[in-house]
């Protein structure tokens, strides 16, 4: 069983009635509900609201893959909580950033970049399979569309990316590195780009197939070990 923490700031659906229309119970509860349709997944929620951002030591202990969204919040979140969380990562729990978690606390720390990219509202997407046989593009055809949704376009100052699995192309002629994934410590990290607050993204069949595929993906192999530096004897005197 893969033990997922969905976490999102929760923020504009309580303030939006439009973004509520579309997310009733939170954009987070949306994406455990057709994850959790899935016999080898298990979803708990947690948002920016709750008591350590409802990321405490045990949550995190018990989390094999942390699910991130975030846009108007980022600097209300804990830097005490983001070092637990890179720990976390650096030691082996599978983290997926989401649209606007580009600009998280803990996706630039990782990245150790700025995180920046081009963004305007209201278009319309096409996402490109640019990896067909990576394991989170798999059942994907090999292109999709949204009718709109927030366009993000280069220079995206990230790292180079272990792989790039997804490419979108927009209306407007800009393209972005939509789905990348890299390696931190024992952690895989995907981000992909979908999934503005105001457009119905995680409703769709294409996008939910592409978060469950990344959850698999993402998800340790092994226990999570911890991390430190000590002084050992040689095997062998040589």
């Amino acid at each position: 069983m893969i033990r997922v923490t969905v976490w999102n700031e929760f923020r504009h659906e309580k303030a939006s009635k439009e973004v509520a229309a579309i997310y009733p119970n939170g954009l987070h509860a949306t994406i455990a509900e057709f994850l959790g349709k899935n016999d080898d997944i298990e979803c708990r929620l947690a948002c920016l609201d709750d008591p350590e951002h409802g990321l405490t030591d045990d949550v995190l202990d018990n989390t094999d893959v942390l699910i991130w969204w975030g846009h108007m919040a980022h600097d209300q979140v804990s830097d005490a909580v983001v070092d637990k969380v890179q720990d976390h990562v650096l030691r082996g729990m599978g983290l997926i950033v989401l649209h606007s978690g580009h600009n998280s606390k803990i996706f630039k720390r990782l990245m150790g970049t700025s995180c920046s990219l081009k963004w305007r509202d209201g278009a319309r997407e096409r996402l490109w399979c640019a990896n067909p046989g990576h394991p989170i593009a798999q059942g994907l055809p090999e292109h999709f569309e949204l009718d709109v949704e927030e366009m993000y376009g280069e220079f995206f100052d990230i790292p180079e990316p272990l792989e790039t699995v997804f490419i979108g192309w927009f209306n407007g002629g800009e393209v972005f590195r939509s789905g990348v994934t890299f390696r931190r410590g024992l952690g895989n990290v995907f981000y992909f780009q979908p999934g503005h607050e105001a457009n119905p993204t995680f409703h769709n069949e294409n996008i939910q197939k592409v978060i469950t595929n990344a959850v698999r993906w993402a998800a340790p192999t092994t226990k999570r070990p911890e991390i430190f530096c000590p002084c050992v004897e040689p095997l062998e005197n040589v």
